[in-house]
């Protein structure tokens, strides 16, 4: 969400997904989709602190008509979902994506005694038609107002490269003035937009001042920028032939200069200069395996532009929002964890994949599209089920987003426990996630014979071409085994080896 205030303009609504899916514990699981109900409410954050309402904190209800052309009842969403509270909400069945979800939360990031939190908690609670549970988890709703642009739109910034000819608007409440300050520079830049676009405006159902865009806030109507600018974020936005808002926003901003740093946003090839508006500073929303990486100085090994580029390749108007995403198989293949998805950081080309073994879906959710957040890998399960969601991936650097994991296989990380859905281990050379074979003891015990007869070329992928371990073959907790060669213990983070035990692949 775009701060609390929406009397002047919006960008993007208080809307937050919840997904799940219900899978029966067997030694074959199933999918669980119907006969069920399923269930969201607030949980106490770690410090304790409930966030069970967003109407007190927000003015967003108040101006959700004059918006978005509907009206809703306090602490309803725009996609019919309500906020969490000490009420359980419903989640519902999505046959075309074969999950259970509830869109659009509109959550906010403050308890209810005024304090932030930008990862309130919630507990997902599966019951039988008898009202009897069975199953529960617990997770977050990330969510942060710290994309305000007071940082250069204030009046009082001192950034006199964003001051409109005409002045500083100069009003006394912080939330207002920096976006009567971003009308009016819109105005001064494009002062005959409303006029030229208010057929199309007003046919959508947007009733938009001829004068300008300052001029309709001021007589109490807020604007949404994605009337004009398209947002994929918000299906059936935007004007024809105006330019999308991702390509509208971050190829304007590509040029800006940082008044902190004193280089443009798009020579910056670090984190600050997405978190200037993207959260945050504060919230971290970078905040997974990638974001947590360090190299031996104690610097991050990733940044935002690893994944997406530097600023003018995300507003390249050859790019679909929300849509034209990184992907997976660009750092994880053939063996392979690379720090940066693309080749070229100016044009944000990706990889290419030598390998599908980690890849995202492709044509998901769409025909040419192949999202993480909609695809789908072992067992049908979605991936962000394993692996956390796209910014959070197990392990995170926050330890809310860490306790799912520990719910279903006792420690933090992928969900790679064949016992977290499976009630007996079943015993496979490549028919695990990934074409993994299966963890734990019965694999120490089997494993000798399937390279006997099968070779171990295969064990290349996980295990390094020199078979002494890699990143793919960590351990993800401590373990110990029973071997011919006496216990073996193995701290967490450990490569295994074949020289662990043996002496190489192919000798006792």
């Amino acid at each position: 969400m775009d701060g609390n205030d929406y009397s002047v303009f919006s960008i993007l609504p208080p809307y937050n997904n919840l997904v799940a899916q219900l899978i029966q514990k067997d030694y074959d699981p199933k999918h669980v989709t119907q006969g069920v109900t399923i269930t969201y409410e607030a949980l106490p954050s770690l410090d304790g602190k409930l966030n069970t309402t967003s109407v007190t904190k927000t003015n967003f209800w108040d101006y959700v008509l004059k918006l978005f052309g509907v009206s809703l009842e306090p602490d309803q969403g725009l996609a019919n979902s309500y906020v969490q509270s000490t009420t359980p909400q419903p989640l519902h069945y999505d046959a075309q994506h074969h999950w259970w979800t509830a869109e659009g939360i509109p959550v906010s990031p403050r308890n209810d005694d005024g304090s932030y939190n930008m990862y309130p908690m919630v507990k997902v609670v599966a019951k039988d038609s008898n009202g009897n549970v069975l199953a529960e988890t617990t997770t977050v709703l990330p969510v942060s107002d710290e994309m305000d642009c007071k940082k250069c739109h204030s009046s009082t910034s001192g950034y006199t490269a964003a001051r409109p000819l005409s002045g500083w608007v100069d009003m006394n409440d912080s939330e207002k003035d920096y976006k009567f300050n971003i009308l009016r520079l819109h105005d001064q830049k494009h002062p005959t937009a409303v006029l030229e676009h208010n057929a199309s405006l007003s046919a959508k159902g947007w009733n938009y001042n001829p004068d300008g865009l300052e001029a309709t806030a001021q007589a109490g109507t807020p604007v949404l920028c994605a009337s004009c600018h398209k947002s994929n974020a918000l299906p059936g936005t935007g004007v024809d032939n105006i330019k999308p808002l991702t390509a509208a926003i971050h190829g304007k901003h590509a040029g800006v200069i940082d008044p902190v740093t004193n280089m443009t946003l798009n020579n910056s090839t670090n984190r600050n200069a997405c978190y200037t508006c993207h959260p945050g500073a504060t919230t971290q929303c970078l905040r997974g395996a990638m974001g947590k990486a360090k190299n031996a100085d104690g610097t991050n090994k990733m940044q935002c532009q690893s994944c997406h580029g530097v600023m003018s390749a995300v507003g390249s108007s050859t790019r679909e929002g929300w849509l034209d995403e990184p992907n997976c198989q660009s750092c994880h293949q053939n063996g392979q964890r690379y720090t940066e998805a693309v080749t070229s950081m100016s044009l944000g080309t990706l990889r290419e994949a030598l390998d599908t073994r980690f890849a995202t879906k492709p044509d998901t959710p769409m025909a040419g599209k192949s999202l993480y957040r909609y695809s789908t890998g072992h067992g049908e399960l979605q991936c962000s089920a394993c692996h956390g969601s796209t910014h959070a991936i197990y392990p995170s650097a926050k330890p809310e987003d860490n306790i799912q994991s520990i719910q279903a296989q006792g420690h933090a990380g992928t969900i790679g426990e064949c016992t977290a859905c499976h009630t007996t281990v079943p015993m496979t050379t490549s028919g695990g996630p990934h074409g993994m074979h299966t963890v734990g003891q019965a694999w120490v015990s089997a494993h000798g014979g399937v390279v006997e007869h099968g070779g171990s070329s295969s064990c290349t992928a996980c295990h390094g071409s020199d078979y002494r371990g890699a990143p793919l073959s960590e351990t993800m907790t401590a373990r110990t085994f029973n071997t011919e060669w006496g216990t073996k213990t193995f701290p967490a983070g450990h490569k295994v080896s074949c020289y662990d035990c043996h002496n190489g692949p192919n000798i006792d």
